[in-house]
Formats: C-alpha cells, sequence, structure tokens
C-alpha cells in the first residue's frame, strides 16, 4: 500500500482529503476538529514513510485560493467594520503579535534553542505559514552557504513540532473561555444583526393601519421617523390591491404587510396598528410571489435602487437570501451572483422580470475564469513584491497576503466595468474549501516524517509543548483584553484569534454562524504583515 501512494501523489492526496474530513466530523462531547482533522491524518500519513509526499505547489494552491475567496466574500464586512473602528483592530493585532513573539523569545532563550529553531517555533505556534517563508528568507540573505540547509532544516523543524499545538492550541482557548464566559451565540447573533446583517428568520405579517404615524402620510416619511429593519409590501385599499412605494399613503383602515424579524415587526407594529385577521399575501390572483437567482452578470455589483425596477415594473423585492443566509432587502442592498430573491410581482410582469435577473441555475454553476484568475494572479504579483524596510529587514506578503488583499480591494468593488470580480455564493464556497483541503493536507503530508523524527526526541517534545504554551497563553490574552476590556463581540474575537484557517472554520463552527470570518479578515492583513516582520526581528536577535 506504501509503495502505491508513493507512485501516485494524488492518490496520497485525495485519501488523506477523505480520511481526514471524515475523522472531523466525528464530534465528542460538542467537541470536533472538522476540517483540521486533515492536517492530522496529514502528518500521520507523511510519518509512515519518508518517500510519502506531494508537491509544494498543492500546499500554495490551497493557500491562495482559501485566502482570495475568503477576501472576496469577506470585503464589504471587513471595510464597513474598519470605518466604525478606525485604527483599534490594528493596535490590537499589533498587539497580540509582539505577545506571542515576546513568548516565543522567552521560551527560546529559557531552553536554549537556537535563533532558526526559535523562529520556526513562533512562525508554528501562530499558524502562520507566510511567517516561515519569512524567517527562510531572513536565512537565505543571513547565513553562510554552506550552512543555509542545516539552518533551514532546523526552523522547518521548529515550525512542524509547533504548529498542531499551534492550532490545538487556539481551539482549547477557545473552547474553554466560550464555557467560562458562558457566551450566548445566538444572543450575540441577534445584537449583531443592526450593524452586521449576516441573515435572520424572516416572516411577513398584515395589519390594519390606524396609527397616526402612518395614516396620510407616505411610507417615506414613516421611515423618516422610524429606523426600523422592516420592509413593507402589498397594501390593500377599499379591496384593492397595490405594492407599496416610497410615496404610498395609506389611510384609516388600510391593510398593509411588514416584512421582517419577529422582533422587528412587533416594534413597527407599534406604529402602524392591530394585526389583521386575514393575510393579503395568501392572495395570489393578480400579484404572484416568486423566488429568483440573480445570474445576470449586468445585475450584479449594483444596488437594488439603482436598477430602477418600479419605473419598468408593478415589482417589489422584500428578501434575498445569500446561502443559508436570509436578508431583508433595501434600496441600498447589493446583489450579488448566486443570491435568490424574494419579489412579489404582477402575473404580467413575471417573464420580463425572470429576464432582468436572468434565473438561471445553470449559469450560476459557471465560475467566470477570466476574473478568478486574473484577480489571483494580481495578488499573486503583489505577493511577490519586496518591501524594504531601515535596518536592514525586508518582506513580502507572499501566497497568502497577496491575494487576500487584492481580494479585499476587488470584493469592495465588486465590479469594473463589464467584470464582474465576485462570485456566486456556491461557487466561493467550495472553492474556498476546497483551497482549505489541499493547505493542510500538502502541509500535513509533506511535514510528517519531520514531524515524527524529532517528536521521539527531547527537543521535539519541548518544541511540541512550548507551541502549546504559546499558542494558549496569546489566545487567552487576546480573548480576555478583547472581550473585557475593548468589548469586542466574543464572535468577531473567535476570527480574530483564528488566523489559520482550520482554526477559523472551528470558531465559525462554535459559533454557528459566519460573524468569525469578520474578525478573521479584520485582522488577517496586520496579522500577516506583522508577524512576517517579527519572526525576521527574531531570528536577527536571537543570532
Amino acid at each position: 500500500m506504501i509503495d502505491l501512494l508513493t507512485t501516485s501523489p494524488l492518490l496520497l492526496l485525495f485519501a488523506v482529503m477523505a480520511l481526514g474530513y471524515g475523522l472531523g466530523e466525528i464530534r465528542i462531547k460538542g467537541f470536533k476538529l472538522g476540517v483540521a482533522a486533515v492536517l492530522f491524518v496529514g502528518l500521520g500519513f507523511g510519518a509512515l514513510d519518508p518517500r510519502l509526499e506531494v508537491p509544494q505547489l498543492i500546499v500554495f494552491l490551497g493557500l491562495a485560493i482559501f485566502v482570495y475567496t475568503v477576501g472576496l466574500s469577506s470585503a464589504p464586512a471587513f471595510f464597513a467594520s474598519f470605518r466604525r473602528n478606525g485604527f483599534r483592530d490594528i493596535y490590537f493585532a499589533l498587539g497580540t503579535i509582539l505577545l506571542s513573539a515576546a513568548l516565543a523569545y522567552g521560551i527560546g532563550v529559557w531552553l536554549d534553542f537556537d535563533a532558526a529553531t526559535t523562529g520556526g517555533l513562533y512562525a508554528g505556534a501562530s499558524t502562520n505559514t507566510p511567517a516561515l517563508a519569512g524567517l527562510l528568507d531572513a536565512i537565505q540573505k543571513n547565513t553562510p552557504l554552506d550552512a543555509r540547509d542545516a539552518v533551514s532544516q532546523q526552523a522547518v523543524v521548529g515550525y512542524s513540532l509547533a504548529y498542531p499545538l499551534g492550532v490545538l492550541g487556539v481551539m482549547l482557548g477557545l473552547f474553554v473561555l466560550q464555557r467560562l464566559f458562558k457566551i450566548d451565540y445566538r444572543e450575540e447573533f441577534r445584537s449583531l444583526q443592526k450593524d452586521y446583517p449576516m441573515g435572520e428568520e424572516l416572516i411577513s405579517r398584515t395589519f390594519r393601519v390606524e396609527h397616526p404615524d402612518l395614516v396620510n402620510h407616505t411610507i417615506r416619511e414613516w421611515r423618516q421617523q422610524h429606523s426600523i429593519g422592516i420592509a413593507f409590501g402589498r397594501s390593500s385599499h377599499e379591496g384593492r390591491t397595490t405594492l407599496t412605494t416610497w410615496d404610498t399613503r395609506p389611510v384609516a383602515g388600510d391593510l398593509i404587510v411588514l416584512v421582517g424579524s419577529e422582533e422587528a415587526i412587533r416594534e413597527a407594529a407599534a406604529f402602524v396598528g392591530p394585526a389583521a385577521e386575514g393575510q393579503l399575501n395568501h392572495d395570489r390572483s393578480v400579484f404572484d410571489v416568486r423566488r429568483i437567482f440573480v445570474s445576470n452578470d449586468e445585475i450584479a455589483g449594483k444596488s437594488i435602487a439603482s436598477l430602477n425596477l418600479q419605473e419598468k415594473f408593478n415589482v417589489l423585492i422584500t428578501r434575498v437570501q445569500r446561502g443559508d443566509m436570509d436578508l431583508l432587502a433595501s434600496g441600498d442592498t447589493v446583489l450579488e451572483l448566486g443570491d435568490r430573491i424574494l419579489l412579489v410581482a404582477h402575473r404580467d410582469d413575471l417573464p420580463e422580470v425572470f429576464r432582468v435577473f436572468g434565473n438561471s441555475y445553470e449559469a450560476l454553476s459557471r465560475i467566470n475564469l477570466f476574473s478568478f484568475g486574473l484577480g489571483i494572479t494580481f495578488g499573486l504579483l503583489l505577493g511577490m513584491v519586496t518591501f524594504a524596510l531601515p535596518g536592514g529587514y525586508s518582506f513580502s506578503l507572499g501566497f497568502a497576503g497577496g491575494p487576500l488583499i487584492i481580494a479585499l480591494l476587488l470584493g469592495q468593488l465588486r465590479r469594473t466595468g463589464p467584470i464582474v470580480w465576485t462570485l456566486p455564493y456556491g461557487a466561493n464556497l467550495t472553492l474556498r474549501q476546497l483551497g482549505l483541503i489541499f493547505l493542510l493536507a500538502g502541509i500535513g503530508i509533506r511535514s510528517g516524517q519531520t514531524f515524527y523524527q524529532t517528536l521521539q526526541t527531547d527537543l521535539g517534545f519541548k518544541l511540541f509543548l512550548a507551541g502549546g504554551v504559546i499558542a494558549l497563553t496569546t489566545t487567552a490574552a487576546t480573548i480576555i483584553i478583547g472581550y473585557r476590556v475593548l468589548r469586542i463581540p466574543f464572535s468577531f474575537l473567535g476570527g480574530m484569534v483564528g488566523s489559520q484557517p482550520a482554526v477559523l472554520e472551528f470558531a465559525v463552527e462554535q459559533a454557528g454562524n459566519r460573524y468569525p470570518t469578520i474578525g478573521y479578515t479584520r485582522m488577517l492583513p496586520v496579522v500577516l504583515i506583522g508577524k512576517i516582520l517579527a519572526v525576521q526581528l527574531l531570528y536577527n536577535l536571537l543570532s
């Protein structure tokens, strides 16, 4: 069997992926490794025989695809958060970097590790592959030619031994602290919905207009008085049903439909009137309700208001389903490829409305390889640029930082003329998962033999524990300061400490929502650059 796997790296890769993913789904008392199990299965396979390996290209490919797709999908939330919090997150990220570097320095001096091993320990405990690349770059620049290979191997040993507990230490710290602080993720989700809408259970109810705030006032005037997260649907006046607009002016006794969360509708109803016995949305004789896909490239990246639909059709969009999230539609809602919108339209207008939005599931299964390939190309080119700093230090963003920064910029732009940079939600999710699996399987297989050999020595045991101490201590300090002092939501902190993709997926699993990805994208650009610089500084100090 070993001989078969050594002759077919592709077979080895997919065997590790399958076994790792299956084991990761096993839950023990509420805890499961998730996709991180792929890394540990890879280490196990790599330890079986030194001939078992996969091309390094697999690792770089997975890393680039993963961070690029995360950046594209998280860009709007990242920039919205930065506008709200300014430089606070940057200072916070730098503080966590300095803390982990100081711990690595102290442990390296105490246990008499050499500079390369200590640098590798720091990169592994931080689960930061670009930092390892930065360390190897520093070794190449500052080490005599005849010693470069040996010193580089020491750095890789430190990295590979610290990495597993670097992952597990963060997971353990996150798991324990969420129990210690008694985090209610559902309540936190509801409180974050207003500023960071990520989906909620939406319902519709019919009310009789009686409140003076709405009687003989336009809906625009009502909204100027009440900033409640609801949408107005159909209205009925003397038995005639129409769709509401900003200029709709209800009179006493009219029926009107409100769409929103249970809590928002209850709040809005106090300024509309009592609940009606019947439901207007049950009548589909004139107006029909449909869910249709956004598959037209010309619509993607544009807000609902900019489409001027009500000037052309008798139509009203009330909800936008993005993945598993149901979002309340407003004029400012930007439509993405793969969105499934809920609309109410006159039956005669439906065929033309379908044409405008596309409504093709098959079209959404295709990835625009031109924009996807072009975006990653820009990212990889940026990652190759070397930035020089005073004191002889330099860094490059590498396969992670370059694609991530480009993805954040392109994801915020959404489109440039005819080029749509964003991906359909399903395609983005599939590519992200595939990239992550390639990354973890590749790292595990390639590091397995070194991991196994060094683990049997006294040095291996020390590095193994040191990685866990650094990861656990840094995670605890980050969460305690962030949650108790800076009042950062715990869901965000799960992503902030999860600078490794598998840890991010674990944080998402624990939270039950995608809010950790906001914390991840808020911290990752600063953390990537900061750790690349910190590991080079650490190596030079100890040398």
